[in-house]
């Protein structure tokens, strides 16, 4: 079937009703569960083959991260959907008030390259849980992962309400033509900007999950060496192609001097003293991102890296130091294992140069200072900030992930998942008796005039 085709399949089976059952959503997450658990060797092999991820990586922050979620989500989902009771104004009494969540209908979730298995699937734990029915597009720059979820999925999941769609641009871009109730988008903003535009179209509300140049601050009052090592781990797991990673850091030069000198020991403790040979270090995805990543290397003084190999896209772990604010590296979001170190006089300017551009997706702030924490906690603004280390907010299942401005809009994870994809519909109950609404009907009288001015002063 084409898109349009499988949409309006997926519809009937929405309007039908089988997808609203609490059975059938326990069913399908369990279903999903067993998925990557039975497969989870094939998952492993096509993450290998398109980004040469390492299986305890992949394990970590792909499969087993959705194995997570799944479990999380399977733990609190019954209480999650009862209705919420809310409390009803005295004036209104009796009455009963509640919020109840319901399905938003047929969903579709577009995911990157980068974590195909994770950034695919963990949002359709939301969209399943919450009852809808979803079209799942894989990203085609991970052929052997989106071949793994065509291959897989109709095996596991429903397939009168599960579909996956592999394709490129035009196969996206019809997708995006379709009528959906909520679409949701991890990638890049310029991308992200042609989603919202074709969601417009029906007015469908979006999440787009973005990314943006998310910056480090670290101070004299911590070990600098135990920073760098933690910072290291952020920067270049999946070689640097994660949208939490730092992408650049900013201290005072004394400071800078003494992550100059951590980082090459930080880097030989991770991957070796040839990281080109470790099974652990990743590759870039294809060669136009290689070739983007290589123009970057001439800023500033390189303390450690800067090998590069486009016959197969090994790009090594790189930091630079004494970096100019304008350099190209500077200018965009780097997506990649390139670390550039940004010298500033003191906590002032660093906060000035990160309000200057786009709120990122993630602020990192390695100090010891109470002071210094809650500046940056109450003077900048960003997705999420992280003290003392990168990425890792992400595995807290009751933190809400997503950005806020240039970084993108709506959250999800946990219980955010299932608010993004749910409507949360207010209903009221009122008996018939004993009839109190005749206090506000016409005829109107000087005593109702003043019965209902006291109500509104106690509604607001």
């Amino acid at each position: 079937m084409n898109p349009a085709q499988t949409v309006e399949a997926l519809r009937h089976s929405y309007d039908s009703g089988i997808t609203k059952p609490l059975a059938w959503r326990v069913s399908q997450l369990r279903a999903l569960r067993r998925m990557l658990t039975e497969r989870s060797a094939e998952f492993e092999d096509a993450l290998l083959a398109d980004l040469a991820k390492n299986p305890t990586e992949s394990q970590a922050a792909e499969i087993g991260f959705v194995v997570g979620e799944i479990d999380h989500m399977l733990k609190h989902l019954r209480r999650w959907l009862r209705p919420r009771r809310v409390a009803v104004p005295g004036a209104l009494v009796p009455a009963r008030a509640s919020v109840v969540r319901e399905p938003l209908g047929v969903v579709l979730v577009i995911a990157p390259w980068n974590y195909p298995v994770q950034l695919l699937l963990a949002p359709v734990v939301g969209a399943l849980a919450a009852g809808n029915a979803v079209v799942l597009k894989p990203s085609e720059l991970a052929p052997a992962t989106s071949a793994a979820m065509a291959r897989l999925v109709p095996d596991y999941l429903d397939p009168r309400a599960v579909a996956v769609i592999e394709g490129g641009v035009e196969e996206t871009t019809e997708l995006l033509e379709q009528r959906w109730d909520h679409i949701f988008y991890t990638g890049n903003g310029r991308v992200g900007r042609i989603v919202a535009a074709a969601a417009v179209e029906h007015l469908t509300p979006v999440t787009l999950e973005l990314g943006g140049k998310s910056p480090v601050y670290v101070d004299d009052s911590v070990d600098v060496r135990a920073a760098a090592l933690r910072i290291a781990w952020g920067k270049f797991m999946n070689a640097g192609q994660t949208c939490v990673a730092p992408d650049y850091l900013l201290a005072t030069p004394a400071v800078a001097r003494r992550l100059a000198e951590a980082f090459p020991a930080a880097v030989r403790e991770l991957y070796g003293d040839d990281p080109a040979t470790s099974p652990d270090y990743g590759r870039i995805i294809d060669q136009r991102h290689f070739e983007r990543l290589s123009g970057l290397l001439d800023a500033g003084t390189m303390v450690v890296g800067g090998a590069a190999d486009p016959s197969s896209r090994y790009l090594a772990p790189t930091v630079l130091t004494d970096v100019p604010r304008d350099a190209a590296v500077m200018g965009e979001e780097i997506f990649g294992p390139i670390l550039p170190i940004v010298t500033v006089s003191g906590l002032d300017e660093a906060i000035r140069i990160i309000n200057e551009g786009d709120k990122p997706l993630a602020l990192y702030v390695f100090s010891e200072s109470p002071r210094v924490r809650r500046r940056f906690l109450t003077d900048t603004s960003s997705g999420a900030i992280g003290f003392g280390v990168p990425a890792v907010h992400l595995a807290v299942g009751g933190l809400p992930f997503g950005g806020v401005g240039d970084s993108g809009t709506g959250a999800y994870h946990g219980e955010h998942s299932l608010r993004t994809f749910s409507h949360e519909k207010a209903v009221l109950s009122k008996p018939l008796k004993p009839e109190t609404m005749k206090l506000i009907y016409p005829p109107y009288t000087e005593a109702k005039d003043r019965f209902i001015r006291t109500l509104l002063r106690k509604l607001g």
